[in-house]
């Protein structure tokens, strides 16, 4: 017959040896997602800096554009459904540019995250999208890796092409659509002219505009 107290000391034993193994496999797994979560994040910001750089080169800014962000939280206007970061390109301390977080929501495959620069007299710098899920080989085109169409947008503006022409050519408008899907551009197209409203309604702020420039509405 088995000893009670060596049969008890043995369980003791086994649920302090059980015990040590959960806390350090908590352990583990807390140190793993703190190292991954820094990896996204890292990767991310890579994402982010190419993109930007993509839109506005170095020989457009001396500073660091990342380093130079402001919240933009005006939902209804850029679709965001929560605050994002916006960007300042300037040179010698002047802002010659914006970078604006725009969402386009009605993409084929859902929302289409994008960045558009705009030059400080109102004209398209680049636009990149920076997340979709486009379906590869249509939709998937607003992707820079994929197609150039999004160049199209480069040196646009409010007035050139007039607004009656900010679509696609199926709608009438100046804008290629994509063969076999048309869904995707003509949300995008869309999305950059809103973002093109919303720096005409806040260049003043955006631009950081001396307080008469802005009273001028200039």
């Amino acid at each position: 017959m088995d000893n009670p107290t060596t049969t008890r000391g043995s369980i003791l034993r086994n649920s302090v040896i059980l015990g040590l193994f959960a806390m350090a496999t908590v352990g583990l797994i807390a140190v793993t997602q703190q190292g991954t979560a820094e990896r996204i994040s890292e990767a991310q910001r890579r994402v982010q800096l190419s993109a930007l750089n993509e839109i506005l080169p170095h020989e457009q800014h001396d500073n660091d554009l990342l380093g130079d962000s402001f919240s933009v939280d005006d939902y209804p206007q850029l679709r965001l459904s929560d605050a994002r970061d916006g960007y300042r390109a300037r040179q010698n301390g002047e802002v010659v540019a914006v970078i604006l977080p725009v969402v386009a929501p009605e993409g084929y495959s859902g929302r289409i995250d994008l960045l558009v620069g705009i030059y400080a007299d109102g004209s398209v710098a680049g636009v990149r999208a920076v997340s979709h899920r486009e379906t590869p080989g249509l939709g998937d085109k607003v992707d820079i890796g994929k197609s150039q169409w999004v160049l199209e947008f480069n040196g646009k503006s409010l007035s050139m092409p007039v607004p009656e022409n900010w679509a696609v050519k199926k709608d009438g408008g100046n804008f290629d659509q994509f063969t076999g899907a048309t869904i995707t551009p003509r949300a995008v197209v869309k999305a950059v002219y809103q973002s093109l409203e919303y720096f005409a309604d806040h260049r003043s702020i955006l631009l950081q505009l001396p307080a008469e420039e802005s009273t001028n509405g200039n």
